[in-house]
């Protein structure tokens, strides 16, 4: 036959066909030496087997990558990596100039460009597609993938200029949109753009489609699995916040339960900062009112005013202790092992109801004591002799020997501070009241200037105001210590007629003063007037030099060359003053009697005039 082929030339045109490199189709078929209408039917038939055998072995190519980007991507658990490989494995298939995802919000109905790649404009990450315009939010309303060949001529979707500038900067001309669906809701849309014009072809369309389906569910499945993570996290964080309130709830009844205890054994207020402390794993100090420095005392107030804590800066924590408007004192709390939370913060101010309590009940306990005390030294200077009957026993009852105590101190405040000056000596040890509105406090310190020294250093601290202490010693609480007391009060009342209202002194230092003059300032001046009276008015009007030289002359065993030598005068000089003060004073002035009590008021003159 004419027209039969041989089974060699068809086996080669069949391989021709299938082969993945180019063949020489002319060539073969001449080789096969048929007719020309054969030729022609079998060029083109065996061409467009070729055709179809290259289409698929590409389509079979692309669907490997496809499924192998899909297992890739279901590797993946963080989102924004999940994203940026995503539009990586869709650049690598479609290979198109640019590739990006734009994400969908379903409450805005906005579409934001979330990863990009082969981008080069600044504007276009991160832009932002308003609803209903532009080809992306076509592809949301149509669930489907839509394109167009040139986007400045694009009719089938509204332009928006935001969009049109980004698009144009970044030169793209064609675009390919494909939505990432997850069941019905709409997760974001997928695009590929060439910056030159170009018709997607349906293969292109739908290898795109099946990538963004694929992706769609990876993704989603990552949103899920992230959000799984976070409500897991979450949970654990509500897991352990409640196990750490439930264990400082453990500890706030464990800090009840030993404040409880602490209030029916009869506790302190420091017991409380101890018991606190240990509880809280923290360092605590009860500081008292006089121990607040200024950071201390302006986070004390802030506690004060709120009835909450206040931070003093670096983990530290003060809550003031308060008997209604009372400051009573600070709690301190330093964070140790754990951290201050509302439960721990809470406590603490329990804690300092209970310090406030506690404070109470002692300061009550004091002021009984006091009293009682103040009762005894009151009855020890009373005239009537009954009051002092068995008071021996009496002051041993209050842990008080009356046959120890040799000092008494008078100390003389102003009447509104007398009550602090008390309760400033209440540890003294020995009685301490008021009395002839003075403060009488009796100490077993035999030595009445030390006894004194320490009790105007201990009410200085507390009143913050001029305080004179008069010390006198007695040998017998019960024999010579109200004459003690009387002498004492007495010099106390007579030394600020001398200058003296803030200073340690005893009694018999100022002895003669107080024998002379007895209490009161009144006497002491008009002693002085009497006197001294014509030098005084002398020297107000002529400079004042004739008491100076009184003073330095009695001062210097009456020799007026050791006078003016002190003086820096010539003796001239000091003898014409001595005769002006004989002028005023008298002729006899020098005369023993005279001349002591003129000796007596210079150096009353001198005190006065040295305060």
């Amino acid at each position: 036959m004419a027209d039969t082929i041989p089974v060699e030339v068809v086996i080669s045109l069949l391989r021709a066909a299938s082969a993945e490199q180019e063949v020489d189709v002319d060539g073969l078929i001449e080789e096969a030496d048929l007719p020309e209408r054969d030729t022609t039917r079998v060029g083109y038939e065996l061409r467009r087997l070729r055709a179809t055998s290259d289409r698929w072995r590409r389509r079979g190519q692309e669907l490997a990558a496809l499924f192998s980007s899909a297992r890739e991507l279901a590797q993946l658990r963080n989102v924004d990596e999940l994203l940026g490989r995503l539009v990586e494995r869709a650049h690598d298939l479609v290979g198109t100039d640019v590739t990006y995802l734009s994400e969908f919000d379903a409450n805005s109905r906005e579409l934001r460009v979330r990863t990009t790649l082969g981008t080069v404009a600044p504007s276009f990450p991160g832009l932002r597609v308003p609803p209903g315009m532009g080809l992306a939010s076509q592809v949301v309303e149509g669930r489907r993938p839509c394109w167009t060949s040139k986007y400045a001529t694009m009719t089938q979707a509204p332009h928006d200029s935001g969009i049109d500038a980004a698009v144009a900067a970044e030169g793209l001309v064609s675009l390919l949109g494909v939505p990432l669906l997850a069941g019905d809701e709409v997760i974001g849309v997928l695009f590929a753009a060439n910056r030159v014009e170009h018709a997607f072809s349906p293969d292109e369309i739908s290898l795109l489609s099946a990538f963004a389906d694929h992706a769609a569910i990876v993704l989603q499945t990552a949103r899920l699995l992230a959000r799984t993570q976070e409500s897991a996290d979450e949970t654990r964080r509500a897991y352990g916040e409640l196990a750490r309130h439930v264990e400082a709830m453990e500890r706030a009844s464990e800090v009840h339960s030993d404040l409880t205890s602490l209030v029916l054994q009869g506790g302190e207020a420091p017991d409380v900062a101890t018991a606190l402390g240990r509880a809280l794993r923290c360092r605590v100090e009860l500081l008292d009112t006089d121990r607040l420095d200024h950071a201390l005392a302006d986070a004390v107030d802030r506690s004060r005013r709120s009835g909450r804590c206040a931070s003093a800066g670096e983990g530290t924590y003060a809550v003031a202790v308060l008997a209604g408007h009372t400051l009573l004192g600070a709690l301190l709390l330093k964070e140790g092992e754990l951290e201050f939370g509302p439960v721990e913060l809470r406590t603490a101010e329990r804690a300092a109801q209970i310090t406030a309590l506690l404070k109470l009940k002692q300061h009550a306990m004091i002021e009984a004591e006091q009293r009682v005390r103040g009762d005894l030294l009151a009855d020890l200077l009373a005239d009537d002799p009954d009051r002092r009957a068995d008071i021996a026993a009496r002051a041993r009852a209050r842990g008080i020997r009356l046959d120890e105590l040799r000092s008494a101190v008078v100390v003389s405040v102003p009447a509104d501070r007398r009550r602090e000056a008390v309760r400033a000596l209440r540890r003294s040890g020995g009685p301490v009241g008021e009395h002839a509105d003075q403060v009488v406090a009796l100490t077993s310190d035999p030595d009445p200037g030390a006894a004194s020294a320490l009790i105007h250093t201990t009410v200085s601290r507390a009143v913050r105001v001029a305080v004179l202490a008069v010390g006198a010693s007695f040998a017998d609480a019960t024999g010579d210590l109200r004459a003690q007391v009387e002498a004492a009060s007495a010099c106390a009342r007579i030394l600020p007629s001398l200058g003296l209202s803030d200073k340690a002194v005893t009694a018999d230092e100022y002895l003669p003063y107080t024998a002379l003059f007895g209490p009161g300032e009144a006497r002491v001046m008009t002693y002085v007037r009497c006197v001294l009276g014509p030098v005084l008015d002398w020297d107000a009007e002529h400079a004042g030099t004739l008491l100076p030289t009184l003073a330095a002359y009695l001062d210097n065993r009456m020799s007026p060359v050791a006078t003016a030598r002190v003086l820096h005068l010539h003796k001239n000089t000091v003898h014409q003053r001595l005769e002006r003060a004989a002028e005023l004073l008298g002729e006899d002035w020098q005369e023993p009697d005279r001349l002591f009590r003129i000796a007596v008021a210079v150096r009353l003159v001198q005190l006065t005039t040295s305060r």
